[in-house]
């Protein structure tokens, strides 16, 4: 039972009349005094969260685990997460009793935190939890059909557990494996492309207790192109597949950690940071923040300690390209990261991973220890007299934590509710010390640029955006994949070309641009150079690289709500604007898509999308209303078709 107090109006002493009710979950106490009445109320949670009767080995390993935490900044996410593992994926009472009182963490807050994130539990689940992808990329490409088989073969519903103890199914957000939609993981493995007869044979493996081990595989999914055009050069993909991830040696062999120790012989901070100013090298998370400009706010203040964080919660549905450089060249990774913290003067570097990503938290672990044997993390780095180590976190379940302010928070053991800013986490980041936060792509291109020298990728791309970026090509194409070129490719290039074409020569519809929370692009659209004023030119975004390629037997109705259930459920319900307008967006929304819905709804939502973008507190709320103005402004027509007619027009929309 968790009890929240709530002092609606100043307390007084002089209190002479106490009157009580109560209710199931809810107690209000009113005392009334010679100044205005006080009115104390008690809010009871009372959550079904089992004890658990432990085995000696489990009683061992959580001692173990909470010693290993035991004073340590942010120990309580980390620990939640190998706790359930040990547990066996759920969180018993007894355990978070423990957990609270070892950590000196209260109960109620121990649970605030769990019930944030989707990947926790305090609820007994089954030894394979399948978590069915329903991003936007899997819901257009049939997931919605693969949950009704899922629900037929395990004799279950969504959330609940088979008798026989095996299988728990749940529905989960973008899995970052697009280029193989539609797809489900089950435990630490991904499966795609998959079909009812597919289905069936992966389950029937597992029942015959013949998992797969994720340890052992290549990568999670997809393949990398070997096509190299003229005007193309690999520099973020150049490694994968021609080292073995797990070995430092391969990849010194290819030139690593050349960078680094050029940057800690050969060049001080300030020279390092002017280098990556003049690559004009821009954030390739999403905003496009010059790189750059971003370290300087934080490498001149002096503080006792300064941190880097590698912000690897690739959770934009989508997006899935820092996935493959972290399975397949993750040392590139540790050393943009150590040459980031040797410019501004950190001391510590953070990789917060999302928590789905298991191989790739695996190949960074081993990266990270092979690093700091070679001399490459530690004290006195390379007797340069730099010192600088990196640990990696991994996240468990939440959108939001990727805005940076909520992954700090996360990374501090809190609710990963982002923060208010100013001031920005340059100045006073993690733990209130100045962090400087950029992506795995944005800092994979740091050794290429130290060794190369910034006017040479300045020479790359376009002027307003120099460099490479990885294009994700997801959706309705021939060949789904990851496309490493220079900025300024067009859509149509990369549609036609690099993507194979139209899946099943199905005429193109509509491209949502730079991941789900941007617009839409139609087929006159097709020749903007993606780059980031041209795309913002158009309505679109060149954003995460992402493009989501449709045909035109998708209702754009049915895809708008399935983005909107995304950001509804993704909300972290901090301020107003988002948990309210996103849910208010959904529900109008479902509404058109049953046949409910009225003209006037449409000019409704893009003026409250307008206001959630002027007055939310992060990115999540000023989203909407990108994809909600293009798709009404450019699909007009076919809103007011299930308005008029009171039905979808191409029987897509799927209300239950």
């Amino acid at each position: 039972m968790i009890l929240e107090k709530f002092h609606l109006t100043p307390r007084s002493e002089s209190s002479i009349r106490l009157t009580s009710t109560a209710s199931d979950n809810f107690r209000k106490l009113e005392v009334e005094t010679d100044n205005p009445i006080v009115l104390f109320m008690e809010k009871t949670f009372s959550y079904d969260n089992p004890d658990k009767v432990l085995s000696g080995p489990e009683v061992e390993a959580l001692e173990r685990l909470l010693d290993k935490y035991q004073g340590q900044k942010g120990a309580l996410l980390p620990v939640l997460i190998e706790a359930q593992n040990i547990c066996g994926n759920w969180l018993p009472r007894n355990v978070l009793d423990m957990i609270s009182k070892r950590l000196n963490i209260h109960l109620s807050y121990v649970y605030g935190v769990i019930t944030f994130y989707t990947m926790l539990s305090i609820k007994p689940r089954g030894k394979y939890i399948i978590r069915v992808c329903e991003s936007t990329t899997c819901h257009v490409m049939g997931a919605e059909n693969l949950i009704d088989v899922l629900e037929e073969i395990l004799g279950i519903k969504v959330g609940e557990t088979t008798k026989d103890g095996l299988f728990t199914l749940e529905r989960s957000s973008c899995l970052g494996v697009c280029e193989i939609a539609p797809a489900m993981q089950i435990n630490e493995v991904v499966f795609g492309n998959l079909t009812r007869q597919k289905i069936g044979e992966t389950l029937a493996m597992y029942r015959e207790g013949k998992p797969i081990d994720y340890r052992k595989l290549s990568r999670s999914a997809g393949t990398i192109s070997k096509e190299i055009d003229l005007h193309r050069e690999r520099i973020l993909l150049n490694n994968i597949d021609e080292v073995d991830p797990s070995s430092i040696d391969d990849y010194i062999k290819r030139g690593g950690y050349t960078a680094l120790e050029k940057a800690l012989k050969r060049m001080s901070p300030v020279d390092v940071l002017n280098e990556v100013k003049a690559s004009g090298l821009r954030g390739r998370g999403g905003a496009g923040f010059p790189a750059g400009v971003k370290w300087s706010f934080t490498q001149p203040l002096q503080t006792e300690k300064k941190y880097v964080i590698c912000n690897a919660d690739e959770g934009e549905p989508g997006t899935i390209k820092d996935r493959y450089i972290m399975e397949g060249d993750p040392h590139r990774v540790i050393e943009g990261m150590i040459i980031t913290g040797y410019a501004v003067g950190a001391c510590r570097g953070y990789i917060y991973c999302r928590g789905e990503y298991y191989l790739s938290m695996l190949r960074l672990n081993t990266a990270i220890n092979q690093a700091r044997e070679r001399g490459f993390l530690g004290e006195n780095i390379l007797g340069s007299g730099f010192s600088y180590d990196i640990e990696l976190r991994s996240g468990a379940g939440a959108y939001v934590c990727g805005e940076e302010t909520g992954l700090i928070e996360s990374i501090e053991g809190f609710r990963g509710n982002p923060r208010f800013k100013p001031p920005f986490p340059g100045v006073q980041g993690l733990w209130r010390y100045p962090t400087v936060v950029n992506n795995v792509e944005t800092l994979c291109n740091v050794p290429s640029i130290i060794n190369r020298g910034g006017e040479w990728y300045k020479s790359l791309g376009t002027e307003d955006a120099p460099g490479v970026k990885l294009y994700q090509i997801v959706g309705h194409v021939k060949k789904p994949q990851v496309v490493e070129a220079p900025l300024g490719l067009t859509l149509r290039e990369l549609i036609f070309k690099y993507g194979g074409g139209m899946k099943d020569d199905k005429p193109f519809k509509m491209c949502q641009t730079g991941g789900a929370s941007f617009g839409f692009f139609t087929e006159e659209h097709l020749d903007t150079p993606m780059d980031y004023t041209s795309m913002q030119k158009q309505g679109g975004a060149l954003g995460s690289g992402t493009m989501l390629v449709m045909n035109n037997e998708t209702c754009v109705v049915d895809v708008v709500r399935t983005i909107l259930y995304f950001f509804q459920h993704e909300s972290c319900g901090f301020c107003t604007p988002c948990r309210r307008g996103t849910r208010v967006l959904y529900d109008t929304i479902s509404a058109i898509a049953r046949g409910d819905g009225k003209e006037s709804d449409l000019e409704m939502m893009i003026d409250l999308a307008n206001t959630m973008s002027a007055t939310a507190n992060c990115a999540l709320a000023m989203s909407p209303i990108f994809f909600v103005k293009t798709t009404i402004e450019r699909f007009r027509d076919e809103y007011l078709e299930h308005i008029t007619k009171k039905a979808c027009p191409l029987g897509a929309c799927r209300i239950e």
